[in-house]
């Protein structure tokens, strides 16, 4: 008797523990995000925003309660070429001297299927903010993630960039830009 009462806060603990959220931090070293624009119509430039930061919480069983927080550091922005470097840095695209960075904050989480789901949020790029959705996969359903595990999602949306005020060379950039996000996921 002495033993099953000594055990039962125990098992409640358990039990409770499995519907608590799941924190976690991106793994920079193991995270990037790419972003991808069609260039004179026969060909494409992607740069990578090598640095960020972020957290997600996954409520398992309420997927809707999910929280995705990343911030890229538009400063640290690599392109293929110094010419586009410089423009993408420069006032006409990122203009990373006034904003120095780039933010998505995802508030709700609509699973598709067991490792597939879309992520709605808002984006915010030099200093515009707008609705946008990251269709996701995850390596491993994120409901069933064993505390303490890490996780690994892909992220992609699409953004015109229009939108957020780069307007410059529309003849010869596309208007549509693809990101695409890698994220390796550790407790935090």
């Amino acid at each position: 008797m002495r033993l099953r009462l000594a055990l039962a806060p125990l098992l409640a603990l358990l039990v409770l523990g499995n519907d608590a959220p799941h924190s976690y931090i991106l793994d920079t070293g193991a995270s990037a995000v790419t972003a991808k624009v069609a260039f004179f119509g026969l060909a494409s430039k992607t740069a990578t925003f090598p640095s960020m930061v972020g957290k997600v919480t996954i409520v398992p069983d309420k997927p809707q309660e999910a929280l995705v927080d990343v911030t890229l550091d538009a400063r640290a922005l690599v392109a293929p070429d110094e010419v586009t470097l410089r423009r993408l840095k420069g006032e006409k695209f990122f203009w990373v001297e006034k904003y120095p960075t780039v933010h998505f904050v995802g508030r709700r989480l609509e699973m598709t299927a067991p490792t597939t789901g879309t992520v709605h949020g808002r984006l915010t790029a030099r200093g515009v903010t707008r609705d946008e959705q990251l269709s996701v996969t995850f390596d491993i359903p994120p409901d069933q993630a064993a505390p303490g595990e890490a996780v690994t999602l892909d992220g992609e949306m699409q953004i015109d960039r229009r939108n957020y005020g780069m307007t410059a060379y529309n003849f010869i950039v596309g208007k549509m830009v693809t990101i695409r996000l890698r994220a390796r996921m550790l407790p935090g």
